[in-house]
């Protein structure tokens, strides 16, 4: 139930985001709803379609369909007191993104994948719906920003399947994993913290 829980509201979230982007491009309402669903499901259905999991989640249970569109309207209802601030979005997509890396890890493992492809679909999973919302945006998709996006996903889901078999309660150890992910990139978005750069002579 606290994994259900933490999927709607990481899908809520995402889907939020989607539309805060919507805005600040000034599409219309469809254009608002399109980056809402590509970001809250878009990395997940990726993940279910490799895996094989179909219907995909979101097929088989429409109430994600429902808390997109709800959380879509509320978003661009409350715009004026969001709108002000580009860190909203930073935020929140990083707490979407500490969520589903962690459920994208859950889901893969009980597939029976091994640990380190299961980080790579948590890492899928958490990031791959923003992405696709940066592309049909036109902006430059976080994921490939100076600032840590990817790297935070990869240790968050690390560090659940090193400690998954340590007896710890399964939400513990969801929600101590989803707050290393979202910690490590507020670090990134407030400090500036990156990894060193690649450059040539």
């Amino acid at each position: 139930m606290t994994l259900y829980f933490l999927d709607l509201l990481g899908t809520a979230v995402f889907a939020a985001t989607g539309a805060m982007v919507a805005a600040r491009r000034k599409l219309d309402l469809f254009g608002a709803l399109v980056l809402a669903f590509v970001t809250a499901v878009g990395g997940g259905t990726i993940r279910d379609a490799i895996l094989g999991s179909t219907p995909v989640f979101w097929i088989n249970d429409p109430t994600y369909i429902e808390v997109i569109c709800l959380a879509t309207a509320l978003t661009i209802l409350g715009r004026r007191w969001w709108h002000s601030t580009r860190y909203v979005i930073l935020v929140t997509d990083a707490l979407g993104l500490g969520v589903f890396t962690v459920i994208g890890v859950e889901k893969a493992l009980s597939f029976n994948v091994s640990p380190l492809p299961a980080v790579i679909m948590g890492v899928l999973t958490g990031a791959g719906g923003g992405l696709i919302r940066d592309v049909f945006a036109g902006r430059v998709p976080m994921v490939l920003r100076h600032e840590i996006y990817a790297t935070a996903a990869i240790a968050g889901g690390l560090l659940y399947v090193l400690t998954m078999n340590f007896g710890l309660s399964r939400e513990f150890v969801v929600i101590c994993c989803a707050s290393v992910v979202f910690g490590l990139r507020l670090l990134a978005i407030y400090s500036n913290f990156s990894l060193p750069r690649v450059s040539g002579p």
